[in-house]
């Protein structure tokens, strides 16, 4: 007598990262045609099971593909392929930041192994620092710029529950993965990928994820502590929404030394689009030329996203200057290094977290 069929089964890890997919808007195909593809309008297309390697999974593919979405923006969605080249390697700075992040997402729950590229680029990834967003690559910032979209919808918080979700099970895995599997002659017979999974950092104390490689940093060097309250004694963190920090704790994620405006030029550049005058600043009279009025107020120009009395590239060589800093609207003089605005602007343009 055959019974009825009332269920199927699903793969926990399918599940999960196909419902985080559905949840920041992309429908997941699977089809031998192809390895990884979007279609611009919320389809992404993965390769079957049969046309993958062995050690991927769609888990590890739907979460290399957000990270590409990461690193390309939120409009990337709405474009074939993230709006990467995939003939040439014209996007292949994107290609490394989109590891990069992926490096870092993945470290912050020890899946950096178990969720890690299988393609070519497999070595570039493999070759990562413990902080792989470390060093001045071009494809850095893009990297940082990308873990601090994970922070901000569509991609929040739906990305960082896939990841934690997936660490619990990992770790649940992990002992009987790590159980020996005989000569290694077949495919059949080698390590199972859950036996890489690594033990997850310790949160840092104020709440923020803890930096992947600390090496003697602590709080009380950060650029974003900050002296508050009566006195100014009490020690408070910009990154952690202005709580209270030890400066003798190991240094978060988030760690910076003291900001270099030479080498920065954040707030000069591609970070603010408007930078407002007023028509009484002595500046409007004396430079006319550099603004420009719309909506009735006057605002500095830009041209090609920078300010135009902006000198220089920040290297050592060409630090950003400005040409016109002793006579700088007031708007710039009010301006403070290591303050909110500052923050922001570094975010916008991959320097900070």
């Amino acid at each position: 007598m055959s019974r009825p069929i009332t269920h199927r089964y699903e793969d926990p890890l399918d599940a999960i990262w196909r419902r985080a997919a559905a949840l920041i808007g992309l429908r997941i195909e699977r089809s031998d045609a192809c390895w990884a593809a979007t279609d611009g309008r919320g389809t992404l297309v993965l390769g079957t099971a049969e046309t993958l390697d062995p050690d991927d999974c769609l888990a590890q593919m739907v979460f290399h593909e957000l990270c590409h979405s990461l690193v390309q923006g939120p409009a990337s969605f709405e474009r074939p392929d993230w709006g990467l080249d995939n003939e040439s390697d014209r996007d292949l700075p994107r290609e490394h930041a989109c590891l990069r992040a992926q490096a870092h997402l993945a470290g912050r729950h020890g899946l950096r192994d178990v969720l890690a590229p299988t393609t070519d680029h497999r070595a570039f990834y493999d070759a990562l620092p413990a902080d792989p967003l470390c060093g001045d690559a071009p494809s850095v910032p893009l990297a940082r710029r990308a873990v601090s979209r994970a922070r901000r919808a569509p991609w929040a918080p739906h990305l960082e529950d896939a990841l934690r979700a997936t660490a619990t099970i990992a770790r649940a895995v992990a002992p009987d993965a790590a159980a020996p599997r005989g000569s290694h002659s077949s495919l059949s017979d080698l390590p199972i990928l859950w036996a890489r999974v690594a033990p997850a950092p310790a949160p840092h104390p104020s709440g923020l994820p803890a930096h992947p490689d600390p090496a003697g940093r602590t709080c009380g060097d950060c650029a974003w502590q900050r002296l508050a309250g009566p006195g100014k004694r009490v020690p408070r963190c910009r990154q952690a929404d202005g709580g209270r920090v030890d400066p003798r704790w190991t240094a978060c994620e988030r760690f910076e030394p003291p900001l270099d405006c030479l080498r920065c030029g954040a707030c000069c550049r591609e970070a603010y689009q408007v930078v407002e005058v007023s028509a009484r600043d002595p500046f409007a009279t004396r430079h006319p030329d550099l603004l420009e009025r719309a909506d009735g107020r006057l605002s500095l120009r830009r041209v090609d996203g920078r300010c135009p009395p902006l000198r220089g590239d920040g290297t050592e060589a060409r630090p950003f200057t400005c040409a016109l800093y002793d006579e700088r609207p007031r708007t710039c003089r009010d301006f403070e290094r290591e303050g909110p605005h500052c923050l922001d602007a570094r975010r916008r343009v991959g320097l900070s977290l």
